[in-house]
């Protein structure tokens, strides 16, 4: 809740040094009820953000947020308020979450924030950080891909990182709920279009760069960029002992840690680091390894699954650590946690092969998934895969041939096609079948369009120890088919088709 009334003259001043106000009339004394950059949601007494998205452009809308009730309007360009306050500034979008965060009573204040960024873990890194955290008492809320959790309200994600106001409302309830720490997801498109500005963060944690979301950033180095705002925004700000938290055996977590402004721990399993897995023991039963720490070297046991998975503890850890966390309240931590959904997340009916779903959607992910796997198996490898429509078409045929390189049957599938074709989709990505196949010609490799009839066909074909892998969507209960959404989890389908095995032996 906003701490109302509040003058725009009061909001205005959260953006002193970092926003620039290039033009100002009106009276800013008056009261401001509510604040929003969507005209169809302006009630009486809104201030109305106009901000320049990827498609509609907020400045059109000015005059019909002033029609619905708005007392104000912050704009990056000129545009005619008519007799309303106006103010324009050098970055309305910045100044969104700035303004936000101002309206909300500052609340990232008021937290132990937490962010975790990279393309891949992030998620499971953050309930590793909420569940370690709560191991020594805090109250801890989470932002992520697969909802917002606030005490025992759990919200459906609608972005990794939601946008810039919603993100404060958020963070505002945290602290009306007596929460104390929040650890969140913060996406590179987040950082890209400064939806966490009005954040300061007391731990930012790197887990790793692949390549993903080229359609956005177009190049490598603009997507690690983007990442690396999030370490070099823990400059200044008013709260003490920040610390960054880095993957050192990532090629680019080096130069995540020459940029950082705060003191940061590195970790690894290869590189030297401040936080290093020695004596990693990785079976189908979950993880043990020796974690060396600035606190001293204990034994880590997890029922967490996979090489990747050691990483994604090691980071937990360093936050733990650095918030206080002795090493047995980390082990004690750790030993409860059984999965994250959609994260290797095991679909078991009675059957007698292993059936593990998994949200790996880039081709580093779909790698740690298959070589987790490949460490694990005792049988064959069958997986089932697509890629997503309107997105990065250049990892397409890079799936390809991870899937060929590390699986005895490849199925090839839809994901969410969106306005794409999914058969166009399927021949990009059997580029990179087709050019594995040539040092692997035994792999056998089908392209089944229909999800549902794509992941009936691995389980049938699995025998005896074998394992199905089916990547993509992971804890996604929807498949999107052009612009509509289908309500689709890989789960369900998966328990039917076991079922539906059982049924006709």
């Amino acid at each position: 809740m906003a701490r109302n009334p509040i003058t725009l003259m009061q909001l205005l001043s959260v953006l002193r040094g970092q926003v620039e106000i290039l033009e100002q009339r009106g009276d800013a004394g008056l009261p401001v009820h509510a604040i929003t950059d969507d005209s169809r949601s302006v009630t009486a007494g809104s201030l109305f953000v106009a901000v320049k998205g990827e498609r509609v452009d907020g400045h059109r809308f000015v005059e019909q947020a002033i029609k619905a009730g708005a007392v104000a309007v912050v704009a990056q360009a000129a545009v005619d308020s008519g007799l309303v306050p106006f103010v324009r500034v050098a970055d309305s979008r910045k100044a969104l979450g700035l303004l936000g965060s101002r309206f909300h009573g500052d609340p990232s204040a008021h937290l132990k924030m937490i962010g975790v960024t990279g393309t891949n873990g992030k998620t499971t890194t953050t309930y590793l950080c909420k569940s370690l955290l709560e191991g020594i008492g805090r109250r801890v809320g989470l932002i992520g891909t697969v909802g917002y959790q606030i005490g025992q309200e759990t919200i459906p994600a609608s972005h990794t990182t939601p946008g810039a106001l919603d993100l404060q409302a958020l963070l505002a309830k945290m602290v009306e709920g007596g929460l104390n720490a929040a650890v969140m997801e913060v996406s590179s498109h987040a950082l890209a279009l400064d939806r966490t500005a009005g954040c300061e963060y007391d731990v930012a944690v790197f887990t790793n760069l692949t390549q993903d979301h080229l359609d956005f950033h177009h190049t490598m180095d603009e997507y690690f960029e983007a990442k690396l705002r999030l370490f070099t925004g823990l400059a200044g700000g008013k709260k003490t002992g920040k610390r960054a938290i880095v993957n050192l055996d990532d090629p680019r977590g080096g130069a995540i840690l020459a940029a950082c402004p705060v003191p940061a721990w590195g970790y690894a399993m290869k590189n030297q680091a401040d936080i290093k897995a020695e004596r990693v023991r990785l079976s189908l039963a979950g993880t043990t390894f020796t974690a060396a720490t600035p606190s001293g070297s204990f034994a880590v046991e997890s029922r967490l699954v996979g090489e990747h998975n050691v990483y994604n503890l090691l980071g937990a850890i360093g936050v733990a650590l650095h918030s206080g966390a002795t090493s047995d309240q980390v082990c004690e931590a750790a030993a409860q946690i059984t999965n994250v959904p959609g994260r290797f997340e095991r679909v078991s009916s009675g059957q007698d092969f292993t059936v593990v779903v998994d949200y790996a959607h880039t081709e580093d992910a779909l790698l740690r998934l298959l070589t987790a796997a490949q460490t694990l198996k005792t049988g064959r490898i069958i997986t089932v895969f697509g890629c997503g429509g309107d997105r990065d078409r250049g990892k397409r045929p890079k799936m390809g041939r991870a899937a060929v390189e590390y699986s005895d049957v490849v199925i090839l599938t839809s994901d969410n096609p969106r306005t794409e074709d999914p058969m166009a989709i399927l021949h990009e990505v059997e580029i990179g079948v087709r050019d594995a196949l040539a040092l692997r010609n035994h792999v056998q490799y089908h392209m089944v369009p229909d999800r549902r009839e794509a992941i009936g066909a691995a389980i049938h074909e699995a025998r005896r120890d074998d394992m199905v892998l089916i990547a993509g969507k992971g804890h996604e209960d929807y498949q999107i088919i052009g612009t509509k959404k289908f309500h689709f989890d890989d789960r369900e389908v998966a328990r039917e088709a076991i079922q539906q095995l059982r049924d006709c032996a």
